[in-house]
């Protein structure tokens, strides 16, 4: 009789550390651990439905990102005797002829609540069966297993306060013990990495990594996700860059104790975690980060910024089981909560100009400057851009959304779509969602430091009129040399007041 065979199917959980699909791959006696780059994840594709646009699947920066990601994988499974094979081609073709090769029993992977990425997984599904081989399911990408929410799926609530305290609830009582066995609304530990088996005799060649500019189809594209300067972080890819940052963050720089009051900053590596791109590709497993939050707990404090963390990451795990409830929903226009009372507009001349930060608005401009240069914006930031786009134009938040999806180095389609419709008042929350742009400019940007960093046509004006420089008579603009019109643009719109 032979020996099981397995493939570990890696997709957005490029790690060893707490991965139970991989790990269950490694209870066979041989394992072929294989990525498959599947061509509908990059170049333009269509956003379907009514007034549909095209747009760039997977911009230059997490290309990049998700090669040097593989590239660590890869060495780390190299260092244990293993491989990683790597297939450009659709999943469903590819992996059944892989199955077929080594003879596999059986296919582990992560599965995924959102829509292109759980039709994938039906897809291979059915192409493994034809061939007698089975797909087995993992939930491993967020902090709360799916299995231990305290309430059906179908029950979830839609607002994430009531989400949240349901949760914390259920966590207190299981510390306690009073919840029976079958969930743990605390949070599951992470698993330790398994030992890896070695790979049959009849694998493959592992492959080559495909080049930036093969994904994204541009020549450039390498020296165009290169890291800037002004950047915060260079955002290395991989597992091993992942673990450096949380050793540097919690431990080295002892930056966990003042998160919650420095969350809101805008420039510099450290006025927050920056774990958003490891873990939305996979490097990096929230439970592994809420036990590194525990022994900080344990070893130095325990505070508001400690619970605070924790808390962004229940953020993160409620768009995650919202798409697991209501599906392709949040990707129309009318959202989850079906508003068909807001005029959305369609202009592509301002569209570019928002996409371009050429709005005229400092603090929105500095934004899209910084993304479209990093990959990376602030929370704080994306908030105001994406605020301005579809609550001070008006225009299509699908569009925004998707160009974000294009650029962000941490895209993750829940969190991004998920804040998208919530900012733009058909999500999670029916209240107004708009902010006051000019007010958020000068609460978190005083002095204009970032926006000069990133806009240094307005280097030598005062913090006062670096924000609102339409306020500048014609002897001012050319005392500083600033043209309205010429050298930066006149605003867009006149901002009006909104809630913060």
């Amino acid at each position: 009789m032979s020996e099981p065979t397995s493939l570990a199917w890696f997709r957005r959980d490029l790690r060893l550390h707490d991965n139970e699909a991989f790990a269950a791959a490694c209870d066979a006696d041989r394992v072929v651990p294989v990525y498959c780059v599947d061509p509908r994840e990059y170049g333009d594709r269509p956003f379907g439905g009514p007034d549909s646009f095209d747009f760039e699947k997977t911009g230059a920066h997490r290309a990049r990102f998700r090669l040097e990601s593989l590239s660590d994988l890869r060495s780390s499974l190299r260092d244990r005797g293993s491989d990683l094979v790597v297939r450009e081609g659709r999943p469903e073709s590819v992996l059944p002829e892989l199955a077929a090769t080594v003879d596999a029993d059986f296919v582990t992977v992560h599965t995924r609540p959102t829509p292109e990425e759980s039709s994938v997984e039906s897809a291979v599904e059915r192409a493994l069966r034809d061939g007698g081989v089975e797909l087995r399911r993992f939930w491993g990408h967020t902090l709360t297993h799916l299995d231990d929410l305290p309430m059906a799926l179908s029950e979830l609530p839609d607002t994430y306060t009531t989400f949240r305290k349901a949760v914390e609830s259920a966590a207190e009582s299981t510390e306690q013990g009073d919840v029976g066995v079958g969930s743990d609304p605390a949070g599951r530990d992470p698993l330790l990495e398994p030992t890896v088996p070695p790979l049959p005799g009849d694998t493959p060649d592992a492959g080559d990594l495909p080049a930036v500019s093969d994904l994204v189809g541009n020549p450039d594209a390498e020296s165009q996700s290169a890291p800037d300067e002004r950047g915060v972080l260079p955002f290395d890819g991989g597992e091993t860059a992942a673990l450096d940052r949380v050793e540097s963050y919690i431990w080295v720089g002892d930056h966990l104790r003042e998160y919650k009051q420095m969350r809101n900053g805008l420039l510099g590596a450290d006025y927050s975690s920056k774990f958003s791109p490891w873990l939305n590709e996979g490097c990096l497993s929230p439970r592994y980060v809420k036990a590194e939050v525990d022994r900080y707990e344990d070893r130095r404090v325990a505070n508001d910024s400690t619970y605070w963390l924790v808390f962004e990451l229940r953020w993160r795990d409620f768009f995650q089981f919202q798409f697991a409830k209501h599906g392709s929903d949040f990707f129309r226009r009318e959202g989850i909560r079906e508003r068909t009372d807001i005029d959305w507009r369609a202009d592509d001349a301002q569209f570019e100009r928002w996409a371009a930060g050429k709005t005229g608005i400092p603090f929105v401009d500095a934004n899209m400057r910084e993304l479209n240069a990093t990959g990376y914006m602030s929370n704080r930031g994306r908030q105001n851009a994406a605020s301005f786009l579809a609550n001070d134009l008006r225009l299509d938040w699908r569009r925004g959304a998707a160009y974000f999806e294009t650029r962000l180095v941490d895209y993750d389609p829940a969190s991004n779509y998920g804040n998208w419709a919530y900012i733009a008042g058909v999500g999670n929350d029916s209240r107004d969602r708009s902010f006051d742009v000019r007010w958020q400019a000068n609460r978190y940007d005083e002095d204009a430091e970032y926006v000069k960093t990133w806009l240094p046509e307005l280097d030598a004006l005062p913090a006062e009129y670096a924000h609102e420089p339409w306020k500048l008579s014609d002897e001012e603009q050319a005392t500083y040399g600033v043209e309205l019109g010429v050298n930066y643009p006149e605003p867009m719109v006149e901002l009006g007041g909104s809630s913060e």
